[in-house]
């Protein structure tokens, strides 16, 4: 970018979808980006994952320093589906998750 800019991120959120056929490809990348992250001081929300590529984010930046929270709905908190969520979690009824995306799309 040219010039300067005093805007600085601080906070960045990042949920993905999952396919065994492609994971491999990405898994690399998402290492890179959670190690970007936490070298730029930059906090990460994610899907609470830490089995896929989004796990793969979230473990890569908090061993950085990243502070990290992990958004998961509470029908997937039941049995193994999604691992352990890495750093912090909040647990929501995906309605009221879907109810304030909405409000947010809205408000920009």
């Amino acid at each position: 970018m040219a010039g300067s800019s005093s805007h600085h991120i601080r906070n960045i959120c990042v949920f993905g979808g999952f396919s065994p056929r492609k994971e491999k490809e990405f898994l690399e990348s998402t290492n890179q980006l959670g190690q970007v992250l936490a070298e730029r001081k930059i906090h990460l929300v994610y899907g609470g994952d830490s089995l896929r590529l989004m796990g793969g984010v979230a473990i890569a930046a908090f061993l950085g320093g990243s502070q990290v929270l992990g958004v998961v709905p509470e029908a997937l908190t039941k049995g193994d589906i999604i691992g352990k969520t890495i750093g912090e979690e909040l647990c929501c009824d995906v309605a009221v998750a879907q109810i304030n995306y909405s409000s947010l799309k809205h408000t920009r």
